[in-house]
């Protein structure tokens, strides 16, 4: 049997908004045969622009087309061009959609009516309380559940004759950086401070009221204050916060539900308001609910939980990081993760990186290649593998696939995170975490996260050290123009043997190459056919020597080779090769000019107070008497 597949479109899972309608979607799914393949960010938290451009990027992975249909939680991602492009992809696609809380007119909606439960909070505030100076903490301007919410509270201040102040009023992303933030503007801004600071959702609120508490500011003494959305635990807190209680869980199960109506053919209203109502208790002044003793313990017990879970998955990064920070290559990165991928405790983990996630440049161009940032390479890596209890290699796969067989039908629905693996907007790969509680149910998720992505770009920057200094060693030793040693990297060759031969009493050969008639070939045909000349000498002395022997461009048109143990035979079969492959290569060039070279040999047993060069002058000698008996003029064709 074949399950569904929905894509799940979100950021900030580590938020209890997200964190409890994720809940409600892979309790249905699981229960449902569907694959819910759920596309995180973690962007707008870290203050970094480079950072969420990077986190941004995994929502351009799925291709729509591959699935049935879409839950989108789009007022959670804090950038709109990345929403308008995810919605016209989705769009084009053609496939149903739901959307929680944005209502976009093509697709299912699932919300609340925002300005009915913030006009009642207002409401509450001004008749019960009597409060009259409001501060108004929002979320984005251009999202519609924090414009619906803010309309309403300013008109039911105008209906209530309260002037509505535009400095009260702080725009934040309904993250708790906001809260905080909002009350140092509200300082800042000179006015009176208010009696009372509604929000618009309660991880701003929660944050606020910390700020307000370290300033010693009473709640609700000195100014009452409120949330919207019921998220925090009451009793987390010495102040129960005043709020909205709507049913969060429930709106991810019904969003799969509207799916699995469609796909089935059953008619449905396009848009369903959920039922929420206001809670009122300690932090607008009212009284809390009565607490009994085991609500209390039953609490205790779950924050005691959540501790130890969160302390034993940050003894884990820790060990983790500590490991990773000591490796210099994919291989020990990926061997050092897979004891802590085993503790995750879940079914299935993949670590995808892109083809060029290293920036390694394998062509001889000096230059760097371009780093992807938007997208993914056209072939995925799998370095890291874990399946069916084991660690496995997997080939390489087109990008297009996001990972292959995962669409296999297997009579079960399964959840599937897609995590983004990047340093700032540098794409590096993504991770596929398969049926497991730890990205919903630890607080260090996140943290986990960015320690793969922090610790794999610190392999990266190894490997490309590593990589510089190759390039930069082979500029030092080998001649840019023959691509053949120059004399740095012959003395490096040599250095060794040649030190053996002494030690040994091993006899040394070294024969001095000069090409014939260089000056000739430049001034009549210019100096790249000279250079186009120097190369094909090169050429010729790489495919001569095929017994050990090291070779250089010694300078210009000169050449030197240094061989160990050669006799007089064996040099003159050398300079032999050489003549016959400079014959081979003149008759197979169209070229106005033939190579040639004049060439001499040295052969001794070297002394412990020897330079190799010593013998370079020998052998240059020996040449050079070989040199004057040739013609110049015959070297260019007529």
């Amino acid at each position: 049997m074949d399950c569904y597949n929905i894509a799940v479109i979100i950021a900030g899972i580590d938020e209890s908004y997200q964190n409890a309608i994720l809940k409600g979607i892979e309790s249905f799914a699981s229960e449902n045969c569907i694959n819910a393949d759920i596309f995180v960010s973690f962007s707008g938290v870290m203050g970094n622009q480079r950072h969420d451009a990077g986190e941004f990027n995994i929502f351009n992975l799925p291709d729509f087309r591959m699935f049935d249909g879409a839950v989108l939680l789009t007022n959670t991602i804090a950038y709109e061009p990345v929403v308008s492009e995810i919605l016209s992809r989705i769009k084009a696609a053609g496939i149903p959609a739901v959307s929680i809380d944005n209502d976009i007119p093509e697709f299912y909606h699932i919300g609340i009516d925002n300005g009915k439960a913030m006009r009642e909070v207002t409401e509450h505030f001004i008749k019960k309380h009597g409060f009259r100076t409001f501060n108004y903490i929002s979320g984005p301007k251009d999202n519609p559940e924090s414009a619906a919410r803010l309309e309403s509270f300013m008109s039911v201040l105008r209906e209530n004759n309260i002037p509505v102040e535009e400095d009260r009023i702080y725009y934040g992303d309904f993250r708790a950086p906001s809260g905080p933030a909002a009350f140092r503007a509200f300082l800042n801004s000179g006015l009176k401070m208010p009696q009372a600071i509604i929000c618009a959702n309660d991880v701003m609120a929660v944050s606020c009221m910390k700020a307000l508490s370290s300033a010693g500011v009473r709640i609700p003494e000195d100014i009452a204050i409120s949330g919207f959305d019921n998220i925090y635990s009451s009793q987390n807190y010495p102040v129960e916060l005043t709020s909205v209680a709507r049913p969060l869980k429930e709106s991810g199960e019904l969003a799969c539900r509207i799916l699995l109506n469609h796909f089935k053919g059953i008619q449905q209203e396009r848009s369903i308001i959920l039922d929420m109502h206001p809670k009122f208790s300690e932090s607008c002044g009212c009284a809390p609910p009565t607490k009994e003793v085991k609500v209390l313990k039953d609490k205790n017990y779950q924050n005691f939980a959540k501790f130890e879970n969160a302390s034993a998955y940050l003894s884990l990064i820790n060990k983790m990081s500590c490991q990773l920070v000591e490796c210099d290559s994919l291989n020990d990165y990926t061997k050092a993760m897979q004891p802590y991928i085993e503790k995750i405790n879940a079914e299935e983990f993949y670590l995808c990186v892109c083809d060029d996630w290293d920036m390694r440049n394998e062509d001889n161009e000096p230059e760097l290649p371009e780093f992807t940032v938007k997208g993914y390479t056209k072939t995925i890596k799998v370095p890291l593998a874990y399946r069916d209890g084991v660690f496995q290699t997997i080939p390489d796969f087109d990008s297009s696939e996001m990972l292959p067989g995962m669409f296999r039908g297997t009579g079960k629905g399964r959840v599937y995170y897609f995590i983004p693996l990047h340093f700032r907007e540098r794409c590096l790969g993504y991770m596929i975490i398969v049926n497991s509680h730890f990205p919903l149910e630890s607080s260090m998720f996140q943290t986990w996260c960015i320690t793969i992505s922090n610790m794999l770009e610190n392999v990266r920057k190894i490997i490309c050290l590593d990589y510089a200094v190759q390039k930069l060693d082979k500029l030092y030793t080998v001649d840019t123009l023959s691509g053949i040693y120059n004399r740095n990297g012959f003395v490096r060759g040599t250095s060794n043997l040649f030190s053996y031969c002494i030690k040994r009493k091993r006899s040394v050969m070294l024969m001095f190459i000069d090409m014939d008639g260089l000056k000739l070939i430049n001034d009549n045909y210019g100096h790249s056919a000279g250079d186009a000349a120097i190369k094909g000498i090169a050429s010729v002395i790489r495919e001569s020597c095929t017994n050990g022997e090291v070779y250089c461009r010694f300078g210009g048109d000169e050449f030197i080779i240094f061989a160990a143990d050669y006799t007089k035979d064996d040099a003159q079969r050398l300079k032999e090769r050489i003549e016959i492959n400079i014959d081979k290569a003149n008759k197979l060039s169209n070229k106005e000019y033939d190579l040639s070279a004049s060439m001499g040999y040295y052969i001794t047993y070297p002394n412990p107070d020897d330079e190799i060069f010593q013998l370079v002058t020998a052998a240059d000698n020996v040449m050079y008497e070989t040199k004057k008996k040739k013609k110049l003029s015959k070297y260019l064709k007529s």
